[in-house]
């Protein structure tokens, strides 16, 4: 667990519903409860919040988890970044989770798209940060969580420029970013300075999604380094990745839809590794993204510099 300053805990591992079909979710979540998850990581732009709203329900009311006790994180999309659009985005998330409150929204993306717009296929679907301000759309989440509809508010995608920014505006301080992170990127300097800030940092794609390394050559998890460390604590590369994430004080949230997978993801929390696998895995850093934000950044559109620090 990771603790919030008023003692609220977060699981360190939860279940990644990005990528996973209508089809897929409702097996894959409510497996993941009977397994012994606690934490669902969701968005509104996945397409399948309906879905997970129905696996929760079922899975309330056949007792296999208390709303109390689960851990349920949305994000706020691109094209409600205009204040008085935020409220109402927070609101149809909680109807399709069918939820009275969230434990942790956050901003999608420090990027802004007309109302109505899922992904922009031309420059005038942006909203610029001078029409839509992130400050203005900090001050709207933090006005939803004083509502009462979500306990902690945080970013997704947020550079540790864009988060310093944020932080000279904000009247509550983001309490979580939640960004690309495995052993081909491991951005140091960012899960560095949000620690210092005492901003918590959840890991996307933490397994790097059968990524090639930068020689296209191994994936993470064929990587030799991560094999050998496998086979000295007789466990998965996977398991090392998602250990591997953990110990660094951050959030995992790995997406699968195979019992098998979501049980043996959920073990990775068993796997201790030691200083020695530490620093292997350290050297396997190559700033390799597989979310690349290319969208946001298309000729013409007001968003050139995405991972500028």
């Amino acid at each position: 667990m990771i603790k919030f300053s008023n003692n609220d805990a977060m699981p360190l591992l939860g279940l990644g519903t990005w990528r996973a079909t209508r089809e897929e979710t409702y097996g894959a979540v409510f497996e993941a409860l009977k397994a012994g998850y606690r934490h669902v990581d969701c968005a509104f732009i996945y397409g399948n919040e309906d879905i997970i709203g129905q696996a929760l329900g079922d899975a309330f009311a056949q007792k296999i988890a208390r709303r109390e006790e689960l851990f349920v994180t949305s994000k706020l999309w691109n094209d409600a970044h205009e204040k008085a659009n935020v409220l109402p985005a927070l609101q149809a998330t909680l109807r399709s989770l069918r939820l009275d409150y969230l434990d942790l929204y956050l901003m999608h993306w420090p990027v802004a798209l007309r109302r109505g717009t899922r992904f922009p296929s031309k420059p005038d679907e942006f909203l610029s940060l001078q029409q839509a301000p992130l400050a203005e759309t900090w001050a709207a989440m933090e006005e939803c969580r004083r509502q009462g509809l979500c306990r902690h508010i945080g970013v997704s995608n947020f550079t540790q420029r864009k988060l310093a920014a944020l932080l000279q505006t904000a009247t509550q301080k983001p309490e979580m970013n939640q960004v690309e992170l495995h052993p081909y990127l491991q951005q140091p300097e960012l899960v560095a300075f949000c620690q210092k800030n005492g901003i918590h940092v959840t890991a996307y794609a933490p397994l790097g999604a059968g990524m090639a390394d930068e020689a296209g050559k191994s994936s993470i998890l064929k990587n030799p380094v991560m094999l050998e460390i496998a086979q000295k604590h007789r466990c998965t590369a996977a398991q090392v990745a998602l250990a591997w994430g953990m110990k660094r004080g951050t959030v995992v949230i790995p997406k699968s839809v195979k019992p098998h997978r979501i049980a043996e993801n959920l073990a990775a929390q068993s796997v201790a590794l030691d200083e020695a696998d530490m620093a292997g895995i350290a050297a396997l850093n190559q700033n390799l993204r597989i979310t690349t934000g290319a969208l946001w950044t298309m000729e013409g559109s007001p968003y050139t510099a995405l991972w500028e620090n």
